[in-house]
Order: structure tokens, then C-alpha cells, then sequence
């Protein structure tokens, strides 16, 4: 066989058409293959100049979200603001920066030592009583009479122990703070001049003072107890341990940037199902250059009521307007639980999509007129609408196929009636009264009320989602607004995964630490590990 890289331009006259056949195939394998090269080049180049493009695009966006920040932060305007209101604004300042600085220090360039945005290491400074749970660990005090002999003068005789009382009363050791430490032992070979040592444990913040144990803690109190950074920082204060508001929220901040590999997926998982619930709820979000709050809006989306793994996810948004969920929900289908709501409409409208109005929404509508003795029409609908929900009750540990049996079998003779009576009561009403409207409310969204008579994983109702709700409702009597965008954006997060752990009967505390720290090793194709619904506690 000729070796094209051989032969020279001068030799090429004396080949024979043979050898010049074979010489050409050799060279068109040869572009071929060269040509399959460059083109896996050429994509190669395109993808890495893609994500180059993003990166830059996202680092020139959290650069003038920093900028803004500090535009704020020195910005005259703020002085508008109460105490109150630049305590906290001061606090999510802290928070913000601290989130940024995290998202920037992952985009930069492996290696890379500029703006990387590591955060400075802080200085150290330093009735009736139920039985009580078992699993409490019992510190025993024993009581002995000093002298156990007989007290008898005539007998002094030594007593024989015959039993003991035994009572128990719950006490508690405050939160102590302990300095944790890793003593790392060198060893040398005075021979061969080397030294070894082990590296130090990988950590979620290279260079900080807190452990994940802390860091936890500090989150835990915020989102689940809702307990400002200032409380905070009096409680740890009581322990002897200075931790500024500033420092608790930057903590705060830096574990919200760390966790929204999770957050992606755990939202991915939640919008797994085919039943889906969906509510909102309003939530002030502080202005700073107005000086006062507007407000904005904390969206869920929960996976239905009847799901083996539960989840909530949740997305901070300014508004209330159709475009937040359509825009969640982009690739989804299935059946969408929520109230009568028209912001809602433009997203169910796309194909593939069902929706499932609450029974107890319409309800509501009744009950409040039954409660203002306003008229005994609503008193009927509130009884046919209970013999509905007893049958929900029996059904409820049952299979989806099970329960739309019983539906089918008990349910939709029920449905059917209550229909007829309300289409013939609501022509015996004039129009536009209080109990005209309850009516009208049920009928112009009957369709989409009937929707658990044909689907056995549709609840007829929207309570699952509402309760997942209640957590931002206690929040705000305690913290009482967002301090900023970002801010409400980190919370979504947290509390998507706490409130998601708590679900699965886990402690948001032991699944937080644990997850905190497993997070630096943890492989990104292996995530999905450390999510509420197949996380195992490693210890």
C-alpha cells in the first residue's frame, strides 16, 4: 500500500492507474476523516463560545446587580426609610451581596483568582401532662435517705431497698456554641526532605467561620422559625458570641446561592406530576427608593394531593399577572388544581393541560352567607356538599383506580343532583344578589369542579396547597416584608426544600446540615440524592 506522506510530487508520473486508484482513495479517507474532525471541532467550538457567551452574559448581570446594590446602600434616598425598614434593608443588603458574590465566584474560570467574590473570613468572637417523648435522652438524680438503717430505737437493724418512685420533669440546656476544631498532623521524612499531611475537609465556603451545623441553624431560624436576624443575634449574644446581623445575613445569603443546583432539580421533580397544585399568595416587597413596601407575590406549585412523594416548590415573583405561571409551568401537561382565578387561564389554555377547580372555594361562597344568616338556600348547599366531602373521607387511602370507582358509584349521583338543584334555585333568585352570585360561582365553573369525577388522582379541592401556604402566612407577622427581589428569590428556594423535607417527616434541621455538608463532594449527576424525597441521612 503507497504511503501518501511519502511519495513525492515527482514520483507521482510513474504510478500506474492501479497504484494512482488507490493513492486517491487513501487521500478522500483521509479528508473524510480529517473533514469529520474539524467539524467535531467546529461544534465543540460553538458549544464552549455558547457557554462563554452565557457566562459573561451572566457575570455582566450579577456585576450590576452588585453595583446597584451599592448604589443603594450609599444612596441618599434611603434615608427615607423608617428604622425599621433600614434594618432590614441593611440586613438584605448583607444578604444580596453575599448571594451575588457566591453566583460569581462559581461562574469565574476554574483557576481563576480575580473577583472570584470568596467571602472574607470573620472575625472570631467570641392541665393535664402528656408523656414525655421517649426518645429524650433522661439524666437520672438519685435520692437515698443518708442513713439506711432502721430509724426504730429499738431495732437499728440495716433496711433491705423494696422499690423506688420515679418522676420526670423536662428541662433544657440553651443553644451552646462550641469552637470546632481540625488538627491536621504533619509528618516529614527527614531523609528524603518531604512532608505529608492530609488535605483540609472540603467545606460549602472555603475560609469560613461557620460550620454546616451553623449555617444550618442560622437558616433554620430564619425560614422555618421566622426569626429575624436581629433576634438572632440577641440570642447568640446571651451565649457570649457576637454575630452582627450583617454577618447572620450574609451566612443566609451564601447558603441561598449553594443550594440552587437543588432547587433546579427539586423544581424539575415537582413538575414531574400530572396533577398539579397552584396557588399564591401576597407578600410585601420593600422599595428602597420609594422608601416604602409593594407588593409582590409567593407562588407554589405542589405535586397532587395523592402523590407517594410529596413536594412544594415555590417562585418569588412581583406580580400577580398570568405570565408567572405560564412561564414556571413551560413544558408541563397534565391537570392543574387551582381556584377560579382568570390569571390562570392563558396557561391552561395550551394543549395537553386540564383544569380542576377547588369544591372548597365554591363552598366558601356559601358558608359565608350561611354564617350571616343571610339565606337558607346557602344552609342546603353547605349539606349536599358535605355528603360529597364524607365520601372523599372514605376514599381517602385508596388507589386512584379504587377511589374513582367509589366516585363514579357514590359521588356522581350526588354531583348530578346538587347541580340540578343549584340550576333550579338560581331561577327563583333575582339577579345580582348575595346568593345569586354563590350560585352563578359554582355554575360558570362546573366543568372544571367535575374534573375529580373523571380523574381518580384529582382531589376535589385546592386545601393541599393551601396549607403549604400557611408557613409565609406566620412569616409575615414576624418579618413582615421581603427586604428585596433577590431576597424573596433565596427564601422561594430555602423554603421550597425545608417545607418539601418536612413533608417526608424529615428534620429540617438534620436534613439541611447533612445536606450542607455532603453538598461540596456531591457529584452533580448525583443531586438528585440530596433532594427531600430520596435524601438518607449519611451519619
Amino acid at each position: 500500500m503507497l504511503d501518501p506522506h511519502a511519495i513525492k510530487a515527482q514520483d507521482i508520473s510513474a504510478l500506474n492507474p492501479s497504484e494512482l486508484a488507490s493513492l486517491a482513495g487513501q487521500l478522500l479517507a483521509q479528508i473524510n476523516e480529517q473533514s469529520k474532525h474539524i467539524a467535531e471541532q467546529t461544534k465543540r467550538i460553538n458549544a464552549d463560545a455558547q457557554a462563554i457567551k452565557w457566562r459573561d452574559a451572566k457575570i455582566e448581570s450579577i456585576t450590576f446587580q452588585l453595583a446597584r446594590l451599592k448604589a443603594w446602600k450609599f444612596g441618599a434616598k434611603t434615608e427615607r426609610m423608617s428604622a425599621q425598614q433600614r434594618s432590614l434593608f441593611e440586613e438584605t443588603l448583607a444578604a444580596d451581596q453575599a448571594s451575588l458574590k457566591a453566583q460569581l465566584a462559581a461562574l469565574q474560570p476554574s483557576g481563576s483568582s480575580q473577583d472570584r467574590g470568596t467571602p472574607d473570613k470573620q472575625p472570631r468572637r467570641q392541665p393535664k401532662r402528656e408523656a414525655l417523648a421517649p426518645h429524650l435522652p433522661r439524666v437520672d438524680t438519685r435520692v437515698e435517705p443518708e442513713n439506711t438503717n432502721c430509724p426504730s430505737p429499738e431495732c437499728g437493724q440495716p433496711m433491705v431497698r423494696v422499690g423506688e418512685d420515679i418522676s420526670e420533669r423536662l428541662d433544657i440546656v440553651p443553644a451552646q456554641f462550641f469552637v470546632q476544631r481540625q488538627i491536621r498532623g504533619k509528618w516529614a521524612c527527614r531523609c528524603c526532605q518531604l512532608m505529608v499531611q492530609e488535605p483540609a475537609a472540603p467545606q460549602v465556603f472555603d475560609n469560613a467561620l461557620p460550620t454546616p451545623g451553623l449555617q444550618a441553624h442560622t437558616v433554620i431560624s430564619r425560614f422555618c422559625d421566622h426569626m429575624p436576624y436581629y433576634r438572632q443575634e440577641q440570642i447568640n449574644a446571651r451565649s457570649g458570641v457576637h454575630t452582627p446581623r450583617s454577618t447572620l445575613a450574609a451566612w443566609g445569603g451564601q447558603t441561598g446561592a449553594q443550594l440552587l443546583p437543588l432547587y433546579d432539580a427539586h423544581r424539575a421533580f415537582v413538575l414531574g406530576s400530572r396533577v398539579l397544585h397552584a396557588d399564591e399568595t401576597p407578600i410585601g416587597l420593600l422599595d428602597p427608593g420609594a422608601g416604602k413596601t409593594k407588593k409582590a407575590y409567593m407562588w407554589a406549585y405542589a405535586r397532587g394531593a395523592f402523590e407517594d412523594m410529596p413536594g412544594v416548590v415555590y417562585d418569588f415573583c412581583e406580580g400577580r399577572g398570568g405570565k408567572y405561571p405560564h412561564e414556571f409551568l413551560k413544558g408541563w401537561s397534565g391537570t392543574l388544581v387551582v381556584d377560579a382565578y382568570a390569571g390562570y387561564d392563558a396557561t391552561l389554555s395550551l394543549e395537553g393541560r386540564r383544569t380542576a377547580n377547588c369544591l372548597a372555594h365554591a363552598r366558601r361562597k356559601f358558608d359565608e352567607l350561611f354564617k350571616a344568616n343571610a339565606s337558607p338556600v346557602a344552609a342546603q348547599a353547605i349539606q349536599r356538599i358535605a355528603w360529597l366531602y364524607r365520601i372523599e373521607s372514605d376514599a381517602k387511602g385508596l388507589s386512584c383506580e379504587q377511589r374513582l370507582q367509589m366516585r363514579q358509584e357514590r359521588s356522581k349521583p350526588l354531583w348530578e343532583e346538587l347541580h340540578a338543584w343549584l340550576r333550579l334555585e338560581r331561577t327563583q333568585v333575582p339577579d345580582g344578589s348575595a346568593i345569586a352570585k354563590a350560585l352563578d360561582y359554582s355554575l360558570n365553573h362546573w366543568q372544571a369542579l367535575s374534573e375529580f369525577l373523571s380523574d381518580g388522582a384529582v382531589p376535589v379541592d385546592n386545601n393541599w396547597i393551601e396549607n403549604q401556604m400557611r408557613p409565609w402566612g406566620l412569616g409575615r407577622k414576624n418579618w413582615l416584608f421581603i427586604g428585596s427581589q433577590l431576597a424573596g428569590e433565596r427564601a422561594a428556594v430555602v423554603m421550597s426544600l425545608l417545607q418539601s423535607a418536612k413533608l417526608h417527616g424529615h428534620d429540617p434541621f438534620a436534613y439541611l446540615k447533612d445536606v450542607l455538608t455532603r453538598l461540596p463532594t456531591q457529584l452533580n449527576s448525583r443531586i438528585e440524592e440530596l433532594l427531600p424525597h430520596a435524601w438518607q441521612c449519611a451519619g
